[in-house]
């Protein structure tokens, strides 16, 4: 009798003592560095959550912080990023040496807002850009199309204008129009509006009852494969105070075409 009780709490000591080894493999397991390491991450995630880490983030990805957003873009409708407004056109219009460029805005609705300042040779720079949409559309415009067949609807514009004591200079930059098709264009003495024709007439700088590039600012050009193109036009004399207000493009070079755009464009004197 006595050899079996003994015999029965040995077997029962057994079990336990295996029963305890296991716990305590457990416990090991449970605090082995890969899984310590695992669980530490998974706090910090949680952590960062609640924290407003994904906010962030989430900011960051739709150009909604204190980032530029990524196509740059002051108006409701247009974009410079226009800075890259160009594409890869270099259909030259008239003579000249090219406008200075400048920093874009960020609206993040994929128009810059004008932007100049002085430059080290004493003198200014401008540049704005834009993207066309019909009048009366529902986000608002600098850029107007009057024809979206000839200029579509989203196609875009740069203007820009330097000045110093010896030229001033006025170039531009167009990508998205008909591939491969002549263009032409002017500098108007109104800004505009619905009606293509409350741009005025083109700005002239002596009064003339003709019209031709050396008394006007021409920008004709003419587009490459890809819809894009180019011009630049230089002066020995600048724009009166208010006198230049915004750009014309016409279905046709020379001094004459029905109006198919406009850009308003804050010109400097």
């Amino acid at each position: 009798m006595t050899a079996q009780v003994d015999r029965t709490a040995g077997a029962a000591g057994a079990i336990e003592a295996v029963g305890t080894a296991e716990a305590a493999g457990t416990d090991r397991a449970s605090r082995a560095p890969g899984t310590v390491r695992r669980r530490v991450l998974v706090g910090a995630a949680a952590l960062l959550m609640l924290t407003g880490g994904a906010t962030l983030a989430h900011g960051t990805a739709d150009g909604t912080d204190s980032a530029p957003a990524p196509d740059g873009g002051g108006h409701a409708a247009h974009s410079t990023g226009a800075g890259d407004a160009s594409g890869s056109g270099k259909a030259s219009g008239a003579s000249g040496a090219s406008g200075a460029s400048g920093a874009s805005g960020a609206s993040g609705t994929g128009e810059a807002g004008p932007v100049g300042g002085a430059s080290r040779s004493g003198g200014f720079w401008m540049r704005a850009d834009g993207v066309f949409s019909p009048p009366g559309s529902f986000v608002p415009s600098d850029a107007l199309t009057y024809d979206t067949a000839l200029v579509p609807a989203a196609a875009r514009i740069e203007v820009t204008q330097y000045a110093d004591r010896t030229s001033h200079r006025v170039g531009t930059r167009l990508r998205g129009l008909v591939p491969n098709r002549a263009y032409g264009m002017h500098v108007h003495t109104s800004p505009c509006a619905a009606d293509p024709t409350s741009a005025g007439p083109h700005y002239q700088h002596r009064g003339s009852a003709t019209a031709d590039p050396v008394n006007e600012v021409w920008l004709d050009f003419r587009t490459d494969r890809n819809g894009d193109g180019e011009a630049k036009a230089r002066h020995d004399w600048g724009f009166r105070d208010g006198g230049a207000r915004s750009v014309i493009v016409h279905d046709a070079q020379g001094g004459a075409g029905k109006r198919v755009a406009c850009f308003t464009v804050p010109f400097s004197s």
